[in-house]
């Protein structure tokens, strides 16, 4: 095996680039935003996620719109009242009606995001036969695999900031610590649905391979612990 040639921050190299890129490309979902029964924002350390779910509320795409999530480690000192509660605040800031929003705040991973979410909609009585969610851009297809287990029988379209990896990388502020939470999210689509947690979907060996280098070199900070 060559000498790995850095190029930029912290021993990335531009191999390690592609290979992040095709595993960003993987999570995306690609789908067209339509108009859904409900919009349901993912909790995460990423406020990006209230403010777009703000502005497809403002597009008309929803009705009503849930904000779930309790707190990570990652996100205590940032969100101290809950990921949820501070999403709603940004959203209301950013011009959603208060009357319009619901907030879940027990969530602690994405299958209870969707299992509660579904139940608070129900005890509302708010009719659901399509849901937007609303994530971090790395996460849309790890979400749609979870709600697809959780929530067969609704319709799924998956959203996202409309940001490229090197934009996103920006608002980070922290390029290893977002190709290993790529990494992390790869990882969780293969092995979660072998716990049931979610479906199963095709990788394409391309991808595979590029989470085999990047875990290899040492991207594997956010990996699932056995």
């Amino acid at each position: 095996m060559g000498e790995r040639v850095t190029s930029g921050v912290l021993g990335i190299t531009e191999d390690d680039r592609r290979d992040a890129g095709l595993i960003w490309e993987y999570h995306q979902m690609a789908h067209e935003t339509r108009s859904c029964s409900t919009g349901i924002g993912l909790g995460s350390h990423d406020l990006g996620v209230a403010a777009f779910s703000a502005e497809l509320y403002r597009q008309g795409r929803f009705p009503v719109l849930v904000f779930t999530g309790a707190n990570s480690p990652t996100t205590a000192e940032r969100f101290p009242r809950g990921e949820a509660v501070h999403f709603r605040e940004h959203a209301i800031g950013l011009g959603v009606p208060d009357s319009s929003i619901l907030v879940e705040p027990h969530a602690t991973n994405t299958g209870e995001n969707i299992a509660l979410s579904r139940e608070l909609l129900a005890e509302r009585s708010i009719a659901v036969d399509s849901v937007l969610l609303i994530c971090k851009p790395y996460m849309q297809r790890r979400a749609f695999a979870t709600c697809r287990k959780m929530w067969p029988e609704v319709g799924i379209v998956c959203a996202s900031e409309p940001l490229s990896l090197d934009d996103y990388t920006r608002a980070v502020g922290d390029e290893r610590l977002v190709i290993d939470m790529l990494v992390g999210d790869f990882q969780r689509i293969v092995e979660y649905p072998k716990l049931g947690f979610a479906v199963e979907q095709d990788v394409p060996e391309d991808v595979a391979r590029a989470y085999e280098r990047l875990v290899n070199v040492g991207f594997d900070t956010r990996l699932l612990v056995s």
